[in-house]
């Protein structure tokens, strides 16, 4: 039936820097499949690796679509060095597939898009709530908390983080 419902207010438990890194790609023709069906195929196995390398730094995940063309995911991280150490490494399965995406954008004339934005949060700027909901974006990520431990508003909150 779906995750469990925390019931009441939570608040994610992270502590310390977070690196929010955002990640999608648009398919720009879909008859194109050549094109950008290997890029949507190659991050899977990014995201298993990942997951399964407890020192990764990856702290969670979630894949979403902004209609029928674009995919993303919203990736939460312990660190931005760790991303980027992922990102370069070149015995991870991030560095091939970047480059075999490379040559294919080079060949495919702009027929599959591709984006990435990335978030350094400093301690005590960034706060979250959930009402009556799974565990949900950073929350499932780092885990939930009683709202109250943090104060009752966002104001607090972030008060508490030492904003």
């Amino acid at each position: 039936m779906g995750a469990s419902v925390n019931q009441g207010r939570t608040t994610a438990a992270a502590e310390g820097e977070i690196t929010v890194f955002l990640i999608g790609m648009r398919i720009n023709n879909l008859l194109a499949l050549r094109s950008w069906f290997p890029v949507f195929r190659a991050m899977p196995g990014m995201l298993r690796e990942l997951s399964q390398d407890k020192e990764s730094g990856l702290l969670g995940y979630r894949v979403l679509r902004g209609g029928l063309r674009d995919i993303y995911l919203v990736q939460y991280w312990s660190s931005h060095e760790k991303l980027l150490a992922y990102a370069s490494a070149p015995d991870r399965r991030h560095r091939p597939a970047w480059a075999a995406f490379n040559r294919r954008i080079r060949a495919g004339r702009g027929k599959v898009g591709f984006w990435h934005e990335t978030y350094v949060v400093p301690p005590g700027r960034y706060e979250s709530v959930y009402v009556s909901m799974p565990a949900f974006g950073l929350g499932a990520a780092t885990g939930v908390i009683p709202v109250g431990r943090r104060g009752e508003t966002a104001a607090q909150r972030l008060e508490a983080h030492g904003a």
